[in-house]
């Protein structure tokens, strides 16, 4: 092998190493920036990409997925001088790598610090209540102040959250004695509300009650004196019927109208709850008679069963008073 082979030999080895130091490959989730004489050139995509060997280099290789920022305990001094101990957690993905590599050094702990500046700052303009019930809030104000603080570095921040408030011991106790004393407070004006609304509620039942019993007692005393009335005019109607058929001459009227009230009044006397024994200072034949009377105004009205213009039996009146007594004894 001659001295032209072996230098042909070289410099195709020599051209192999350019090709291999000018052939870069960029993984997915990564950006490359490219340096030129120590100036930067241009950011690298995910791929293969070709350089200019022994004049560009690889300048930063930046990771441009999202990443976790872990932040560490600190205290905090609330608006109330109230210490507390915080923790949180960010988020945040480079957007431009070439700002992210050249605008700030060392970035996470950049990233790290500002958070945690933001974080006492945020939350030391807070009173305690109000730190412990507004979380949400915190988050918002953190994750506003800190992404626009890191705007420039061509980071975005995506989520600030405020993982654990640790109030001290003392502090978490006399909280929890307030909010005992808080929840029997409402528990008492609970139970007071509650009786106040029974007490109405039973005074507007007795109210309605009442309101009803007296509309029925009213219709009650309606209804009796309407039935009173009505039983006046039909007696007011009878008696008027009996005077015009006296004033026209039928004695049968009479008889019937006395028979009427004799029997009413003996039945009366009969159904009384405290008579064991009536004495009757009368004689029955006068309640016969009338019965009697009773008997020949129905067959006046009504008829006997005869045929018309026959005679009819004559009734034999029973006599009443001594007389008749008399005549019994004479015969």
């Amino acid at each position: 092998m001659g001295g032209m082979d072996i230098a042909v030999i070289a410099f195709v080895v020599l051209v192999v190493l350019v090709l291999f130091a000018g052939i870069k490959t960029v993984p997915q989730g990564y950006l490359y920036t490219v340096e030129r004489f120590g100036r930067y050139t241009k950011t690298m995509e995910p791929g293969l990409n070709l350089i200019i060997p022994f004049i560009d280099r690889i300048g930063a290789k930046m990771n441009v997925m999202e990443q976790v920022l872990d932040v560490p305990t600190q205290e905090v001094i609330t608006k109330d001088n109230a210490s507390v101990s915080a923790d949180a957690v960010a988020f945040y993905q480079v957007l431009n790598p070439a700002q992210a590599a050249y605008q700030v050094a060392h970035l996470e702990n950049a990233l790290l610090n500002l958070t945690m500046t933001n974080i006492r700052s945020v939350m030391g303009s807070m009173d305690l209540d109000e730190l412990l019930s507004n979380r949400d809030a915190i988050n918002d104000r953190l994750l506003r102040v800190v992404d626009e603080a890191a705007n420039p570095w061509g980071i975005k921040i995506t989520r600030v959250e405020i993982k654990d408030i640790a109030p001290p011991t003392d502090l978490v106790e006399a909280m929890a004695r307030q909010m005992k004393a808080e929840r029997e407070k409402r528990a008492q004006v609970l139970e007071a509300e509650g009786a106040r609304n029974a007490q109405i509620l039973r005074a507007e039942g007795a109210k309605q009650s009442a309101i009803l019993e007296a509309e029925g007692q009213r219709e009650a005393a309606y209804r009796e004196a309407e039935a009173r009335e009505r039983l006046a005019e039909a007696e007011a109607k009878a008696t008027r019927m009996v005077s015009e058929a006296i004033a026209a001459g039928d004695v049968q009227a009479i008889n019937y109208f006395v028979a009427q009230k004799y029997t009413e009044a003996l039945a009366s006397i009969g159904t009384a709850n405290n008579q064991k024994i009536v004495l009757m200072p009368m004689e029955a034949s006068s309640l016969i008679g009338s019965l009697g009377g009773i008997g020949a105004i129905a067959r006046e009205v009504f008829g006997d069963g005869q045929p018309p213009g026959s005679p009819r039996p004559r009734q034999s009146t029973p006599r009443t008073g001594p007389a008749a007594n008399s005549s019994e004894t004479t015969s």
